[in-house]
C-alpha cells in the first residue's frame, strides 16, 4: 500500500509529541529515520483525521447566550489494552496499585487468562473465586472481571479452547476425540453460563493453525468450539479468531484469512481477526533500529490488507516490542519503535484495537523477552509509558472549549468515543451530558 501525502495538525500537543519525537529519533539509525520518514508520518496524521476522527454538530435547547461549551473525551472506542496477568500478584499493596493504575490511567481494556489448563488444574474444581490457590500469571478470574467492570474496562476473554499442552491444555483431559468434544462443549457452556455478557469478547479458540505442534484434539474442533460458542453466549458477545503474527509471510496471512472465510461461510460466528505482532528478540529490535527492513509501513500496510480480505475488524492482539538491552538507548529505541508502530497501526480503518502483550518487565512467560513490559521490574514507567500515554490521551484525545454560534450550536471534528459536554443553561445553572461520537456524522439535540 502506498501513503498519499497528508496534512499536518498544528496543535500544541501535536508540536510537544513530534518534539518528543525529534528527540528519540537521535537514538535510531539514518536508516530507520529515512524508512519512517516526515512524509511517512504525515500520510500516517492524514489517515489518523480521516478514519478516527467524525464531525459533530450539538444545537442546545436551554444554553446562555454568548457562553462556552465544554467538550471533554473520556473515553475512545478504539481498543488500547494489555493483557493482566499479573493482577494482584505482588507482594506489596503499593506494587499491585502501580499495576492496576495502568489500566485505569493509561488502557482502557484488558485481557484476562482464562487458560483451561491452570483455570482448571484439577477436573471440576475451577480457579473463579478470590479463595482461589495462586498460580503466577494465572489470577483468579472473578476479581479481575470485578475490577474491569468497576472502572468501565473493556475485556478480552483468552483463552476458551487452546490445543497447546503446554499452557494451555488440562493435565487430566483423556486422549479420546469423542470425550474431549464433550468436555470441549461443557467447559464453553460454564463459562457462558457464568460471565454471560460481562466479557465483552473471547478468543473462542486460540492458534489453531499449526496442528503440528498441538496434541490431540476433536476432529474439526475449530468450527465446533465456535458453534457452541454461537450457542451458550448471548449474541452481544463478539467472538475473536487469534492466530498468527505479522511477521508471517504472505502466503501464511493468506491461508488465515481463507480459513476464516470457510468458518464464516459454514455460519461459524467469527467477529473479529486476531493478529499478534511480537518482537522477542532484543536483537531484532536492534536491527530495526539499524534499519533493518522488518515491519516497515509498507510492508505492514500489505499484509493488513491481506487480512482485510476476512472482512472483519482487526484486533492487534498481542504486542510485544523488546527493548534491545537495559541501558537507556535501549530504553529509548523500544520506546521510538513504539510510537511508530502504534501510529500506523491506529491509521489502519479496519483495526479495532491495540493490545500490548506483558506490561512489565520481568513478567513474561518462560521464553519471552524480559525487556519487553511498559514498566520496568519496580514498576517505575519506562519512556514507552510516556510514549503511550501521549498518544492515547493527549494527541488522539479531543479536548474543547469553544463559544456557542449565534443558532444555539456548536460544531467540531473529534475522535470516536465517548464525551462529557459542560455548559451554562438560561438560567446560569451548570448543566452536563454524556454523549457518544460514532462512525458517521453526530447531529446531538441537549
Amino acid at each position: 500500500m502506498n501513503f498519499k501525502l497528508g496534512i499536518s495538525f498544528i496543535s500544541l500537543s501535536f508540536m510537544a509529541c513530534q518534539l518528543f519525537a525529534q528527540d528519540n529519533k537521535q537514538v535510531m539509525s539514518a536508516a530507520y529515520n529515512a524508512i519512517w520518514n516526515e512524509q511517512v508520518q504525515e500520510q500516517i496524521d492524514d489517515r489518523i483525521e480521516k478514519f478516527r476522527k467524525v464531525d459533530a454538530s450539538i444545537r442546545f435547547s436551554d444554553i446562555k447566550k454568548n457562553s462556552t461549551v465544554k467538550v471533554e473525551q473520556l473515553k475512545h472506542d478504539f481498543i488500547f489494552g494489555s493483557n493482566i496477568f499479573l493482577f494482584d500478584q505482588y507482594k506489596t499493596d503499593s506494587q499491585n496499585t502501580a499495576y492496576k493504575n495502568l489500566f485505569l490511567n493509561l488502557f482502557n481494556a484488558a485481557t484476562i487468562p482464562f487458560y483451561w489448563k491452570t483455570l482448571e488444574p484439577e477436573k471440576g474444581k475451577p480457579r473463579f473465586t478470590k479463595d482461589s490457590a495462586p498460580i503466577y500469571r494465572r489470577p483468579a478470574t472473578d476479581p479481575v472481571v470485578e475490577f474491569c467492570e468497576a472502572n468501565n474496562i473493556d475485556m478480552n476473554g483468552h483463552t476458551i479452547i487452546y490445543g497447546m499442552r503446554r499452557w494451555a491444555q488440562p493435565t487430566w483431559m483423556p486422549e479420546d476425540r469423542k470425550i474431549m468434544e464433550q468436555e470441549f462443549e461443557q467447559h464453553i457452556k460454564t463459562l457462558a453460563q457464568r460471565y454471560q455478557g460481562r466479557i465483552q469478547r473471547w478468543d473462542i479458540v486460540n492458534e489453531s493453525i499449526d496442528q503440528a505442534n498441538r496434541g490431540l484434539m476433536p476432529d474439526d474442533y475449530t468450527y465446533k468450539c465456535y458453534q457452541w460458542a454461537k450457542a451458550y453466549f448471548p449474541p452481544s458477545v463478539l467472538f475473536n479468531m487469534n492466530d498468527c503474527d505479522l511477521s508471517w509471510s504472505a502466503q501464511q496471512l493468506r491461508r488465515y484469512v481463507e480459513i476464516i472465510r470457510n468458518l464464516k461461510d459454514r455460519q461459524a460466528k467469527v467477529d473479529v481477526t486476531g493478529i499478534q505482532s511480537h518482537i522477542f528478540n532484543p536483537q531484532g529490535a536492534k536491527a530495526i533500529a539499524e534499519g533493518a527492513p522488518n515491519l516497515t509501513p509498507d510492508l505492514i500496510s500489505s499484509k493488513l490488507s491481506i487480512l482485510d480480505s476476512a472482512e472483519l475488524p482487526i484486533h492487534i492482539s498481542e504486542v510485544t516490542i523488546s527493548a534491545p538491552d537495559a541501558s537507556a538507548q535501549g530504553a529509548a529505541i523500544q520506546a521510538q519503535i513504539a510510537r511508530n508502530l502504534y501510529r500506523l497501526w491506529f491509521s489502519h480503518p479496519s483495526i479495532m484495537g491495540i493490545t500490548w502483550w506483558n506490561a512489565v518487565d520481568g513478567g513474561a512467560a518462560e521464553g519471552e523477552p524480559s525487556l519487553s513490559g511498559i514498566l520496568d521490574e519496580n514498576l517505575a514507567q519506562k519512556p514507552v509509558y510516556h510514549v503511550l500515554r501521549h498518544l492515547i490521551h493527549q494527541e488522539w484525545s479531543t479536548q474543547i472549549q469553544q463559544k456557542i454560534n449565534a443558532d444555539s450550536s456548536l460544531a467540531f471534528r473529534g475522535f470516536k468515543g465517548t464525551y462529557k459536554i459542560s455548559w451554562t443553561d438560561k438560567k446560569g445553572k451548570k448543566q452536563e451530558k454524556q454523549v457518544t461520537l460514532g462512525n458517521q456524522a453526530n447531529a446531538i439535540n441537549l
